[in-house]
């Protein structure tokens, strides 16, 4: 379970335009006036029952590196100093937790934000009894290309916000609801003012317009579109299953946009066996998302690389399909994330906590697995070394949960736990 040896990201992630007002105390807090400036003060949050710092070093020795009756210091976007309480540095701030338990913030690697309209009808069919596929896609396509930048936009930061409240710190989103050069840019570029973690997904389905020649719309994906889409996108994506795009397919997009500088990404083995995750070893890909059908050789191939497998729960549960087998994965020294897959048509949920639960009680996943999972499991699958943790010289983003710990987000499912968000050492929740 321990990740491979990502590296951070050229620059740091922006902070999202959306719910920034919320910085009202929480109860039982306790908050002294700085002494210095709020760029250079430093903040000491104490009487913390838990502290998961996601270092094995620390605390208790395990992957979550767990302190009891722990303190962390904030100074400035940084952690400074974390340990014992009784051991803690005098600050400019003191924040009293109040015997509360404090974790890395969530990374949610894997969402499909920018879109507009609604499939509730389709949800609907489905928990009557039909099946989900690919093609529901096309039902979202028509009505973000119909959407100005504004609704995309107000839609985009809508769901930034609930994830904001639910513990969320870096997100990443993609595109792939509009399937033509410019509705893809411009998702991309709505995107890219939000967050730096922008995956450039073209190859989500073949194009409508493209229905009667999906070799053209390759072409596209892998010329003209690409082009539009690099100067907005850190990171390319393709949908590799039955009904969207097949292995070498797959293979062209990735390579195209890896010589154009983005980095892969892929659905693969979402609804069958196929060859999405030994492409995504074979290129090095970053995360290797849904894994649902496995042969014994993906998962040797994923516990020999640095493909992070992205478990997306909040899909299953919304289309009653087979859960990925996390034991299988894990038990193999498979580097697993969690993540909501945040989406119209198959996981309309923004939840992380909602996808720890569910991780736990169906995909068999011990909670401490689950939540390093969509912690340093997410950072993994970004390659980032500066979140996902608290350590001396980590990114100070941190939830505060009203529970005495961490096991309390798979204890108490659909309880909105999260009391206090600190995003880059702001409290923003």
């Amino acid at each position: 379970m321990t990740p491979g040896r990502p590296s951070p990201p050229p620059a740091p992630e922006p902070a999202p335009t959306a719910d920034q007002a919320t910085e009202d105390a929480m109860s039982n807090a306790t908050t002294v006036s700085p002494a210095h400036s709020a760029s250079s003060a430093s903040t000491l949050i104490t009487n913390i029952a838990a502290l998961v710092t996601n270092d094995p070093s620390l605390g208790d020795g395990s992957p979550l590196g767990l302190i009891q009756d722990a303190a962390v210091v904030i100074e400035g976007d940084r952690v400074v100093w974390t340990g014992d309480q009784s051991k803690a540095p005098a600050t400019d701030n003191r924040v009293d937790a109040g015997g509360r338990a404090v974790l890395p913030g969530f990374v949610d690697s894997h969402s499909h934000l920018v879109f507009a309209g609604d499939r509730t009808q389709e949800f609907n069919a489905r928990m009557s009894g039909r099946a989900y596929s690919a093609g529901g896609i096309r039902t979202t396509v028509a009505a973000t290309r119909a959407a100005t930048d504004a609704e995309l936009e107000a839609g985009l930061t809508r769901y930034l916000a609930e994830a904001l409240r639910q513990g969320t710190t870096t997100f990443e989103t993609k595109s792939g609801y509009g399937l033509t050069v410019e509705d893809e840019a411009r998702a991309l570029r709505i995107a890219a003012a939000h967050t730096d973690e922008v995956t450039y997904l073209g190859a989500h389905i073949v194009s409508p317009d493209y229905t009667d020649d999906p070799a053209g719309y390759v072409s596209l994906v892998t010329g003209e579109m690409l082009d539009a889409c690099v100067p907005y996108a850190r990171w390319i994506d393709v949908f590799c299953e039955k009904g969207a795009f097949d292995g070498d397919q797959a293979r062209a997009i990735l390579t195209a946009g890896k010589a154009k500088g983005l980095h892969p990404r892929i659905h693969a083995n979402q609804l069958s066996y196929g060859p999405g995750v030994q492409l995504a070893v074979e290129l090095d890909a970053a995360s290797a998302d849904h894994c649902t059908h496995l042969t014994a050789e993906d998962v040797d191939a994923l516990a020999n690389s640095r493909t992070v497998a992205t478990l997306l729960p909040g899909a299953e549960f919304s289309t009653r399909a087979e859960w990925p087998n996390a034991r299988r994965l894990l038990d193999a020294g498979v580097t697993v994330a969690l993540s909501t897959d945040c989406n119209p048509g198959s996981s309309f949920t923004s939840s992380v906590p909602f996808c720890i639960a569910l991780a736990v009680r169906d995909m068999r996943m011990t909670p401490d697995e689950a939540v390093w999972s969509a912690t340093a499991g997410g950072a993994a699958a970004l390659r980032r070394e500066d979140i996902g943790r608290l350590t001396p010289g980590a990114r100070a983003d941190l939830i505060l949960l009203d529970a005495p710990s961490h096991v309390h987000l798979a204890y108490r499912p659909g309880v909105p736990l999260v009391s206090g968000v600190w995003r880059r050492g702001t409290r923003v929740v």
